[in-house]
């Protein structure tokens, strides 16, 4: 079980694997007003910077779920490199269907949605590793200016300009899905610049080391394009944010 192995190439060097930063996740968790000792679940965790850097500022616990083998084993490096492997663990796992044996204070998906079929099947899932009175993560993208064609939401690597909702809207829907939104921390354009221009200097050192490789044409043409798709279109007109909800 994995992801498909361009994502483990492309974002080897990534410690988070969405447009939020360090500083991002530093507000998020501040926003939430963590206790020591508050459980979390975080359902496709890439990487694990959330947990472990939250364990290490807020004294949290928690288990991390994801599918590849290759951001869980950077997970675990980076609870031991940050001192907190005895308070979060992490599972090479699919996130789908996961609920958690022990109720939890948080639990998140943030980035993954299309675990459970989008917002409203991921909400749901969630809920059911809660207990009374804890919150809901969820990371979305929504568009900061609806694409003025259905050839440039397919730019920003939407299927059609339906895929996503303006952010009033996106707010709205979970009010529609029985759900307080109680605090949202939005990522910027500097965000996105992180998470999809660090992705080519990573494509550029794999190809200079692996130019034989089965998926060398496909990083090469990836390398070639993505710099300029993205400028274009997902820089423009995609937003992204992680948004607390709690079940009403």
């Amino acid at each position: 079980m994995d992801i498909p192995r361009i994502f483990n190439i492309t974002e080897s060097a990534h410690r988070i694997h969405n447009p939020f930063t360090p500083e991002k996740f530093a507000v998020l968790g501040a926003a939430l007003r963590l206790k020591t000792g508050t459980k979390i679940l975080d359902l496709g965790c890439g990487s694990g910077e959330m947990l472990c850097t939250w364990a290490r500022d807020y004294g949290i616990t928690g288990t991390g779920v994801d599918m590849s083998s290759v951001f869980s084993k950077q997970a675990e490096l980076r609870a031991e490199e940050l001192g907190v492997a005895g308070k979060v663990k992490f599972i090479h796992g699919d996130a789908a269907g996961y609920v958690s044996d022990e109720k939890v204070g948080v639990a998140a998906c943030v980035g993954a949605t299309w675990i459970a079929g989008g917002v409203a099947g991921t909400a749901k899932l969630l809920e059911r590793s809660l207990r009374k009175g804890g919150i809901i993560l969820i990371g979305e993208p929504y568009w900061r200016q609806i694409p003025p064609t259905e050839e440039v939401a397919k730019g920003c690597l939407a299927h059609s300009i339906s895929d996503f909702l303006i952010l009033p809207k996106l707010v709205a829907s979970f009010a529609n899905l029985g759900y307080d939104v109680v605090e949202m921390v939005l990522a910027d354009q500097d965000g996105w610049d992180r998470y999809e221009a660090a992705k080519w200097l990573t494509m550029r050192r794999w190809l200079e080391e692996n130019p034989n490789d089965e998926l060398a044409k496909d990083v090469r043409a990836q390398l070639t394009s993505e710099p300029e798709r993205y400028a274009s279109y997902t820089r423009e007109y995609l937003g992204w944010g992680v948004f607390a909800i709690m079940p009403r």
